[in-house]
């Protein structure tokens, strides 16, 4: 049954009025947004930035190309995106969150980014851009909020062009050696540095729930064909603690 076909959907491990996620993730991430990026650095070991790396790696962006980085949050992977559209590309970081947004588009200013940096707040299931517009998109560590994945999933292959790729780097399955420890973390340490570093040890007991609760390396697969994307594979990283999901509009 697809999203849009529910009344309830999951919040981390409680089912809740389908439009009531989006409120709730909202404030997970007004929540922690001021201390996001140190967070991210703790709880993975600095891993978040290797991830990272190989999605940049795997985008296809040619110098003049547009890029759209959904989800994009504080911007790491939009700042590796300007550099591989060059000076006479496009990026677009886009958030549903407006705290988090602000943060990334500050952040990148600072740093220096200019006219091919455009910053929009949207929701991922309702593009606000034309059809066939992006070269690639990106969605690092988002799809798993998203109220209606498969309607978020569609609307990407909307906006790609052609041959345009869909990068979705996410948390899934990890394999059966690594899974006794990542669990005893995730439930255990994870919440109590939620605690110690943000004073908000509910907002990663939701990061974790919601990791279990996110459709696994196959059913994701299956999702972005349904969306109507080809030649789908992934990337298993750190063990399927996380995954790279890519994808073409063909």
């Amino acid at each position: 049954m697809g999203d849009q076909e529910r009344d309830t959907i999951d919040f981390g491990f409680q089912e809740v009025p389908l439009e009531e996620k989006v409120h709730r993730v909202r404030g997970v991430f007004d929540s922690v947004a001021a201390r996001y990026d140190l967070m991210n650095d703790l709880m993975s070991g600095g891993l978040h930035r290797v991830w990272k790396a190989f999605t940049l790696a795997r985008t296809g962006l040619k110098p003049g190309d547009r890029a759209l980085d959904l989800a994009g949050g504080t911007g790491d992977l939009s700042r590796g995106l300007l550099e591989q559209v060059g000076d006479e590309g496009q990026v677009v970081l886009s958030d549903i969150n407006a705290s988090m947004l602000s943060r990334g588009r500050d952040r990148l200013v600072d740093e220096g980014a200019d006219a091919r940096l455009s910053v929009v707040q949207a929701n991922a299931e309702s593009l606000p851009f034309p059809d066939r517009e992006f070269d690639c998109v990106t969605m690092a560590f988002g799809l798993r909020n998203v109220t209606r994945k498969d309607r978020a999933l569609a609307e990407i292959r909307r906006v790609l062009r052609p041959g345009g790729r869909l990068l979705v780097l996410e948390f899934s399955r990890p394999n059966d050696l690594i899974k006794p420890v990542y669990d005893l973390y995730s439930f255990q340490v994870l919440p109590r540095l939620g605690q110690w570093v943000v004073g908000d040890a509910d907002s990663y007991r939701y990061l974790a729930e919601s990791i279990r609760k996110h459709p696994d390396q196959p059913t994701l697969a299956g999702m972005m064909e349904t969306a109507g994307l080809g030649r789908v594979n992934w990337f298993n990283l750190t063990g399927g603690v996380v995954a790279l999901h890519r994808g073409y509009r063909l």
